[in-house]
Order: structure tokens, then C-alpha cells, then sequence
């Protein structure tokens, strides 16, 4: 029951922020073009989520009865998040829209993933989002009498620790439009392609679970600015506010 309370009170309160800081900060992008946008995320995330949901488990889909309830029936936050991301891509393309539209969505995503996150954690081992068996202190018995890794405890730490950085690095740094979207994806892509190392699951050959293997996907799609990560930072605004502060700085002359 409070996991779907929990959902329900994400999606809710996730969309209100995001209409309060839209309204805040303004928008590059224009009503009509951001409704499509919006659209193109909501229907992106949904069919991801469900796709990977789905590939999780390969050998419980290849003997399911229904593949399509199998599908629907299965769904993940990474799956959604990169679904979300290329049916905004799509939509852009057909607008012909080039300003990035991602940075509204990143604080109130955060936000409702930790809302979300709290609810799995409500279920204990009757979702799957449970880790394995540990012995360390903050181990947690999730109802089968096994101490377990807390992972949707670890993730809710992760994502309140991002939010936190990513608002002091914005104080610190002025970025390029689409950077705290960016910097969001590419660091929950490298944290969930960890967690997944102590989360039980379906391991192909290679040692990676289908979340991993998406994650990689994520990872390789941003490769440019995990490389050369300057991309991601505003050099001339940056040099202006430096030249702004020097100038106020300098003493007066007396003369």
C-alpha cells in the first residue's frame, strides 16, 4: 500500500516542483514545443522502463505465458530514464528544436526518485530492489531473516548527496545549458552500474546484468563530456563574472 502511495506521490509532487521551477527560472523553450517534450519523456520512460524491466530476467521472459504482460509488468528507473531521454530526443529532432531541455527536469527528478525509493524500501525483499547478504553493521533482516545490503537506503544517501553537489558546483561553476541534466545522467548510470554488483540478479557471461549493460549504454552515449568534462562548464561566462569580480575588487582611486 505505501508503495503505491509513494509512486503516486513522486510522479505528483516531482511534476509540481518541476512547474514551480519553470516558472522560477524561466524557459529557454517554448510552451508549446516543452509540452511536446514533455510527451516525448512521459512516453519514452514508459516503454524503456518497460523494455529493460522486461530483458532483466531473460530466462523468465523467454517462458512466460504472456510476453506483452511480461513487459508491462516489469519496469526500471534506468530503462526510463534513457527511454525518457531518446523520446525527447526524437521529439526535438522533428521540431527541429537545438536548446537543451533537460536541466528543468533534474532536481525534480531527483526528487521523486527519492520519494519512489522510499516506497521499495517499504517492501523489503517483496520488490526487487533488495541487495544480497552482508555481514557489514548497517546490514537490515528485509523480511526473509537475512541481513541484506539496504540498497534503496544507499540510493537515497547517493541521490541526496548529487542534489547537494550539484547545487554547489552551480554556485562554483557557471555551466553550459544541459550540463546538471548531463552530469545527473552520467553519474546515476556509473552509480547503478555499481550498486548492481551487490543487488541479486540475472548475470550474463560476461559478469553484467541487462541494468549494467544499460548503464554502459548511457555511459558510452555521454562519453565526450566524461572525458573532457571542461565541455560541460560555461568558459565565457565563467571569465566574465571573474573579470565582474576583479574589477569590483580593484580599490578606487583617490584621485
Amino acid at each position: 500500500m505505501l508503495h503505491t502511495i509513494t509512486e503516486i506521490a513522486a510522479l505528483f509532487i516531482g511534476f509540481r516542483y518541476y512547474i514551480h521551477l519553470r516558472k522560477k527560472q524561466g524557459d529557454a523553450i517554448t510552451p508549446e514545443k516543452r509540452t511536446w517534450i514533455v510527451i516525448g519523456a512521459v512516453f519514452g520512460a514508459f516503454f524503456g522502463s518497460r523494455l529493460i524491466g522486461g530483458l532483466e530476467d531473460p530466462v523468465s521472459m523467454l517462458h512466460s505465458r504472456n510476453i506483452f504482460w511480461h513487459f508491462y509488468s516489469n519496469k526500471t528507473v534506468v530503462g526510463g530514464f534513457l527511454g525518457g531521454l531518446a523520446g525527447v530526443e526524437i521529439i526535438k529532432y522533428f521540431m527541429k528544436e537545438k536548446k537543451s531541455s533537460g536541466d528543468l527536469f533534474t532536481y525534480p527528478m531527483i526528487l521523486a526518485l527519492i520519494i519512489g525509493r522510499i516506497g521499495c524500501f517499504s517492501m523489503g525483499v517483496y520488490e526487487d530492489t533488495y541487495g544480497v547478504s552482508s555481514s557489514l553493521p548497517w546490514a537490515l533482516d528485509l523480511g526473509d531473516g537475512i541481513s541484506r545490503h539496504p540498497v534503496c537506503l544507499y540510493e537515497i544517501l547517493f541521490l541526496a548527496l548529487l542534489w547537494i553537489g550539484l547545487v554547489r558546483l552551480e554556485n562554483y561553476y557557471a555551466l553550459i545549458s544541459g550540463a546538471r541534466f548531463k552530469i545527473f545522467m552520467i553519474t546515476y548510470c556509473m552509480f547503478r552500474f555499481l550498486l548492481d554488483f551487490i543487488k541479486p540478479h540475472y548475470t550474463f557471461g560476461i559478469g553484467l546484468s541487462t541494468i549494467q549493460l544499460t548503464c554502459a549504454a548511457g555511459l558510452i552515449y555521454y562519453y565526450r563530456y566524461i572525458i573532457h568534462p571542461k565541455k560541460l562548464i560555461d568558459r565565457t561566462r565563467n571569465a566574465n563574472s571573474s573579470a565582474a569580480h576583479e574589477e569590483t575588487a580593484m580599490p578606487k582611486s583617490v584621485y
